[in-house]
């Protein structure tokens, strides 16, 4: 097991949060895992880094699982592949993809952990298609005093423990549901009119598996990626030539900064992703918040926000909406019903982004808008209550597994008083 030295792992990915704990270790095996456990007054688990909120921070000891092993395991009979939480989506869907399955979606990041991104609720797009975490089938989890217990979706509060936010225990094993491996196409139309967009919002980004669009609230959608199934036992599909008066724009095979936008058949892992598995996906220069608001409300929060775009424009890098389908996990961003999100990627100041974006949840708390629990939000935990009907048995939950609050943060704290 091993400690990081003080200033190797002690920042997000961007730069942009110092984590609180004293310590961060990196046990070898699950029994090394138990015993940082069962041994510490204060512990939380760490993924990728990722998230730019202190989602995942706590003032004793973070646990990095990245030295487990993937130790892949997939059931044919039942659909299934169960893998160590904390291996990303980039190493573990090609190896998935080999033995002829594939998971329902992916998110904009191949890079995640499975752990943190089920733990958060982060998420692809496809108004069809659920939040990472409602593929998971089944949990393993390290209880306060290190004994491990297993999940599945037939055990009591299962719907309100997958997305947990780290509050319930360390997660050491994820399984998820599986289907048939398919291909895909990716394709990117634009530039399209900012009212047509409106007007067939919902229609848009159901046109095809995975639809995509992004803004700079200029009186535009610059562009809209959209990634298409290919039918079983089909070579590839055809994609229209315009898309609401967008036009398809030229093949763009990508690269390091981005996914094949050509049109060519690929598999879902490589197409799925905006970027790709084995290329940073940037330096990491940016700030990002996201709100997910009732698709009912899209047109009406998007012009409450295009209000602001003077004040805006010269902070923002660009606005990607994306949809997703509505679910029962009782602190998921999407319970109880489709959703319009709104993520944000913000150049790297601090201050006037945080302004910003107060303003912004102003405008966006009459829609109901819920912010992504690893990105930037300021509500509070009055603001966050009114927005999750099933927040007090989540509480009464965590108070049950975890009396003396071990696996405490100052995020659950302070945003869900936890």
């Amino acid at each position: 097991m091993t400690t990081p030295s003080a200033g190797q792992h002690w920042t997000n990915w961007a730069g942009s949060l110092t984590y609180t704990a004293r310590e961060i270790v990196v046990p070898r095996s699950i029994a090394e895992a138990a015993s940082v456990v069962a041994e510490a007054d204060q512990v939380h688990a760490l993924g990728t880094r990722h998230s730019f909120s202190d989602v995942a921070d706590a003032a004793g000891v973070l646990i990095d699982l990245s030295r487990l092993p993937l130790d892949l395991v997939i059931d044919e009979q039942a659909g299934t592949a169960s893998m160590s939480a904390a291996v990303s989506y980039g190493l573990v869907a090609p190896e998935i993809d080999r033995a002829g399955f594939a998971l329902h979606n992916e998110g904009s990041l191949p890079h995640i952990s499975v752990g943190g991104a089920t733990a958060t609720g982060t998420h692809g797009s496809g108004t069809a298609l659920g939040s990472l975490s409602t593929a998971v089938r089944s949990l393993e989890i390290l209880g306060p005093d290190g004994s491990l217990r297993r999940l599945t979706r037939d055990s009591p509060a299962f719907d309100g423990s997958v997305l947990h936010l780290g509050l319930l225990g360390v997660i050491t094993r994820v399984t998820l549901d599986l289907e048939p491996s398919y291909r895909m196409r990716q394709d990117a139309y634009g530039p399209m009119r900012w009212d047509t967009y409106l007007e067939w919002l919902p229609q848009i980004h159901d046109s095809a598996y995975s639809v995509s669009a992004f803004t700079t609230f200029d009186g535009t959608v610059s562009e809209v990626l959209v990634k298409t199934r290919i039918p079983d036992g089909a070579e590839n599909t055809e994609v229209a030539g315009t898309l609401y008066g967008a036009q398809l724009l030229a093949a763009d095979p990508g690269g390091a900064s981005h996914t094949a936008r050509d049109g060519t058949a690929g598999p879902w892992w490589d197409r799925l992703p905006h970027f790709p598995v084995h290329a940073a996906p940037s330096v990491g220069s940016e700030l990002q918040s996201e709100h997910f608001v009732p698709l009912r409300h899209a047109a009406s929060a998007l012009e409450a926000v295009r209000a602001a775009a003077p004040r805006l424009q010269p902070l923002l890098h660009v606005c990607e909406l994306r949809t997703m389908a509505g679910d029962n996990l009782w602190l998921s961003p999407s319970q109880g019903e489709d959703v319009l999100c709104i993520a944000f990627t913000w150049k790297k100041l601090a201050e006037p982004v945080s302004a910003l974006l107060a303003e912004l949840e102003r405008k966006l708390l009459p829609f109901d808008a819920r912010p992504h629990w690893g990105k930037l939000s300021l509500l509070d935990s009055t603001e966050i209550a009114a927005l999750y009907p099933l927040l007090p048995e989540f509480r009464e939950l965590a108070s049950g597994i975890d009396p003396n609050r071990k696996f405490s943060s100052s995020f659950g704290t302070r945003v869900l008083d936890i």
